[in-house]
């Protein structure tokens, strides 16, 4: 019987199902789109999504949910503003690990993903998996080190890493479910303000200082809200603020590149065909930063952008004027 399945078919579940195929093991991936299935499972590619890569052949498509009941491990790699929805539809048992691999908070409740899967599926083990990842890269087997984050601690843990660990994929252990989300959904937005720096050719200079003033908007926000400072400076905080700020690999770097530019975001956004999870994200991270009171400048810098009330020098010229203060740490 298959023991993983992945729930989404984009560049990221796919990278993520040929992985863990890597040793031959049987996955099953839902996608939602005919044609990949069909792609998959035919000619074991993924035209629309990963065109670049080969698949293995022990990767098994499908369209319907109901084939993923009696599945014990589950990977959701779906949009996070989808998550809710997939969850309700899906089968499971309370028999069933669920691994979160979206990044976000959904928007109108402000809810971190694991917040919305207690909701949807209360009988299933979560855990977040979480950290410097681009899909070719891990599609290709190239080396990759994440954040596991288990809320049932080490036993939940080792399960886990013995069926997921790859020679190329390695996990490090954490029960710090909070911090690995926050880091993930919060590097969205700033990857989208480094985009920007580069739109704008800002140079080098401007994308350093940015990542370490973004970095402490993290720590203060995802202390605020929990997590410890060392799940926030680890691969799922800092190690993936690095790598998604600083290549237009990342959907949300590239989205922020086109915004420096001189694009709005409606057309930014209505060219794109996959999701950057930080043009939905900063408006809820704003807005939770504001109720509580946690400063965060360059969080609100991009929410101008993308609504449309400040072009991106402005954007820019008003985080340079504000006052002179010490460095700290947070």
């Amino acid at each position: 019987m298959t023991t993983i399945a992945v729930v989404g078919a984009g560049a990221w579940g796919t990278a993520l199902a040929q992985m863990l195929a890597q040793d031959g093991s049987d996955v099953l991936i839902w996608a939602r789109e005919p044609e990949v299935v069909g792609a998959i499972n035919a000619r074991h590619v993924n035209p629309l999504f990963l065109p670049d890569a080969a698949l293995s052949p022990a990767i098994f498509a499908t369209g319907e949910l109901a084939d993923l009941a009696d599945i014990p491990i589950v990977l959701l790699v779906t949009p996070a503003q989808h998550l809710g929805a997939i969850l309700h539809e899906l089968p499971r048992s309370g028999d069933c690990d669920l691994v979160l691999c979206s990044k976000g908070i959904e928007a109108g409740t402000g809810r971190l993903m694991a917040d919305v899967a207690r909701e949807a599926a209360p009988d299933c083990r979560l855990s977040v998996l979480s950290g410097p990842t681009f899909a070719h890269e891990v599609a290709a087997g190239l080396p990759t080190a994440v954040t596991l984050a288990c809320a049932g601690g080490e036993a939940q843990w080792r399960r886990l890493s013995t069926a997921m660990a790859r020679p190329s994929f390695r996990l490090y252990y954490s029960d710090d479910v909070t911090g690995a989300e926050i880091g993930g959904a919060v590097k969205n937005v700033l990857a989208i303000a480094c985009g920007v720096v580069d739109g704008l050719k800002l140079g080098q200079n401007a994308r350093a200082a940015l990542i370490s003033r973004g970095f402490a908007e993290m720590l203060r926000f995802g202390q605020a809200l929990g997590a410890r400072a060392e799940t926030l400076s680890g691969l799922s905080g800092l190690g993936d603020l690095v790598l998604t700020c600083s290549s237009t690999a990342s959907r949300n770097y590239s989205l922020g590149k086109a915004l420096g530019e001189g694009m709005s975001a409606a057309d930014a956004l209505a060219n794109r065909s996959t999701v950057a999870e930080g043009a939905f994200t900063a408006p809820v991270l704003a807005g939770i930063a504001a109720q509580r009171g946690i400063d965060m400048p360059i969080v609100a810098g991009v929410c101008a952008l993308l609504d449309g009330s400040a072009p991106a020098r402005e954007v820019v010229a008003r985080l340079l004027a504000r006052p002179l203060r010490a460095e700290r740490g947070d």
